[in-house]
């Protein structure tokens, strides 16, 4: 899942202040601002269907925002489109002590905010002394500067860094850098979207232009980034709840681009003239999340999490009994590999399997018979009884709008109701409220992994859980152990690359043993395009990669329009007009009066995707 701010945490201020703060973000004076129509312009219009959490790169942490946000905001470094590997990004170069604890990053001298300022040394600094000085600033990406002892800009085109102990991801900082000038006016980093007043200064390939939430985002291209560029003049995001929907727009030529398509669909798409499916290995990993007893940093328990689920011989019962060959051939038909490890067989260099004494293959008598051992017999009416006397029967918690998680649910509600165990299946179109809660037994759970595998490692950390009941942490499914917590202590400080990878995959193992995740598979990036809209795009890695959600933004700004194309109209939800956006003093504080509802749509609808 994603760590969010909850609904009963702080409200924003309604003072002059704020006012004032939401005209200064816009960098542009109080009045309409018109986004174009597309009126002669080359526009790019990609269907998606998860909602944006935040506009505000220190609390977003859904795939669509995060990918927004590597659009519109440069971070240190980047990735190589072909094969990932690390290249400057603002920084154009960097070099570390001989104690490794101090890093220098020279800023590249011709990056600029959209408002015209010059990108420098001491907007990076300041980004990341935020993060550390403000837990609320370090939401989203927090695990990057906790080791961070102090960081300075000597002067504009110098970065230092300085570590309390080595930390291997000094090239792999997954950081946006925002522009001093503008966020340092922001109050309360929990609560402030950056989804007042347009345009968003930013120094990215695009800049963000437009947003009306669960409707569409709008970016047009910044002509003045510093590599080029890009190709079209906008990018139109345009939300989509349901699926068929977006493919019947692909189709009418209504949107450019689809992703998240489903194996019928893809077969269908394929046979269909002037759109090309992309069909390639994944960035991704699907689970099966247990409740561990959602606990806080104070000792605090929370949440009803079934105590049945405490005990490791039920929750490897339930492992042995899901066949992970039948998902992926049969409800996922191959458009996945079978899942194992943590890190999905796309890194190579982290990809781990567990050996044939350690693996929980599919063995539904071995299941039973573990349960038999562990006291939870069957009565008379073959169900499966607790140590209370009570039959077991376990919530799964799913997403009501994600197609796979329905056909899998099935799939194991038949495979556990032969081992005597009931399963009610709980799917929402917002799981967040009960993710959140600890209100659940089990949860479908996923996350795209970085070429640097940190961050879905710290989030299971100890360091990562909230800090009471009440507040919101970075951790994804409340696990905590000591042991975990040891070997990520080492990864994190092991320069050495082999080395490294060799304790990332110990970690693994330790996470796999625990029981509380099930990888279930590594789900392919099924997508397409319309090639009458698109004439090249990069795919990442160049070789069979994918294009949406990439670790760069490769795909977007590197994207030629076919000849002749000028992009599907307005196709906005606003019948091709121009959509005005009215910022004068009364519509900023309208805004700010339901700012309680903005951070609900912070909420996180599905773990699927932070980056």
């Amino acid at each position: 899942m994603v760590a969010e701010v909850p609904s009963r945490s702080r409200k924003p201020s309604r003072s002059c202040a704020v006012i004032a703060l939401a005209a200064a973000l816009a960098g542009a004076p109080q009045h309409s601002v018109r986004a174009a129509d597309g009126g002669g312009a080359k526009v790019l219009t990609i269907a998606v269907s998860q909602s944006v959490d935040s506009l505000s790169p220190f609390l977003a942490q859904r795939l669509v925002s995060t990918t927004v946000h590597r659009l519109a905001y440069e971070y240190l470094t980047n990735y190589d489109a072909r094969d990932g590997h690390t290249i400057p990004g603002l920084a154009t170069g960097w070099k570390s002590s001989a104690s490794k604890l101090t890093w220098t990053y020279a800023i590249r001298k011709n990056s600029h905010w959209s408002d015209g300022r010059r990108t420098t040394a001491h907007d990076a600094a300041w980004t990341f002394n935020k993060m550390m000085s403000d837990e609320k600033a370090a939401t989203a990406n927090g695990s990057f500067t906790a080791n961070f002892r102090k960081v300075t800009a000597p002067d504009s085109g110098t970065l230092v860094i300085e570590l309390k102990k080595p930390q291997a991801t000094m090239t792999a900082l997954d950081v946006p850098i925002v522009p001093k000038h503008i966020w340092e006016k922001v109050g309360d980093f929990s609560v402030f979207n950056n989804d007042q007043r347009y345009p968003i200064v930013g120094n990215g390939p695009f800049i963000i232009t437009d947003f009306k939430v669960d409707r569409y985002l709008r970016l047009k291209a910044n002509k003045h980034f510093w590599r080029g560029a890009p190709k079209f003049d906008e990018l139109l995001l345009k939300f989509y709840k349901d699926g068929d929907a977006a493919v019947a727009a692909l189709r009418k030529g209504e949107v450019s681009f689809v992703q998240g398509l489903v194996p019928a669909q893809a077969a269908a798409l394929k046979k269909t003239a002037h759109i090309k499916v992309n069909d390639a290995p994944g960035r991704r990993f699907l689970a099966l999340a247990v409740n561990p007893g959602a606990r806080a940093k104070d000792g605090r328990t929370f949440g009803t999490g079934h105590k049945a689920l405490l005990d490791p011989a039920v929750r490897k019962a339930l492992f042995h009994a899901v066949d992970r060959e039948t998902i992926v051939k049969t409800l996922l038909q191959d458009h996945a590999v079978e899942g194992e490890g943590y890190i999905p067989p796309r890194y190579r260099a982290y990809f781990w399997k567990p050996g044939p004494e350690q693996k929980r293959a599919y063995n539904p008598r071995k299941a039973a018979t573990l349960l038999d051992r562990a006291g939870y017999r069957k009565n008379s009416d073959g169900r499966r009884v607790g140590k209370d006397g009570k039959p077991l029967t376990f919530r799964l918690l799913c997403h009501a709008t994600e197609p796979a998680d329905t056909k899998i649910g099935k799939y194991l509600y038949d495979a556990w109701r032969e081992l005597g165990i009931e399963t009610r299946m709980e799917c929402r179109d917002n799981v967040s409220d009960p993710w959140l809660k600890g209100d659940y037994d089990l949860a479908f759970d996923g996350w795209s992994v970085n070429p640097d595998p940190d961050f879905v490692l710290a989030i299971h950390t100890c360091a990562a859980l909230p800090a009471t009941p009440r507040e919101t942490g970075s951790t994804d499914n409340f696990i905590c152990d000591r042991k975990f917590d040891e070997l990520y202590a080492r990864q994190i400080a092991e320069y050495d690359p082999v080395k490294r990878a060799e304790v990332v995959k110990r970690m693994q193992s330790r996470l796999y043993d625990l029981g509380y995740m099930n990888i279930l598979a590594y789900p392919n990036a099924v997508e397409a395009y319309r090639t009458d809209h698109i004439g090249s795009i990069t795919t990442m890695p160049e070789a069979a990669g994918n294009l949406w959600g990439q670790d760069g933004y490769w795909s977007w700004w590197s994207a030629e329009p076919a000849a002749g194309h000028g992009g599907p109209g307005g196709s906005d939800g606003s019948d091709g007009s121009a959509t005005e956006v009215v910022v004068g003093i009364g519509a900023v504080v309208a805004v700010v009066a339901v700012a309680g509802l903005l951070i609900a749509l912070r909420r996180r609808v599905t773990a699927d995707d932070r980056e």
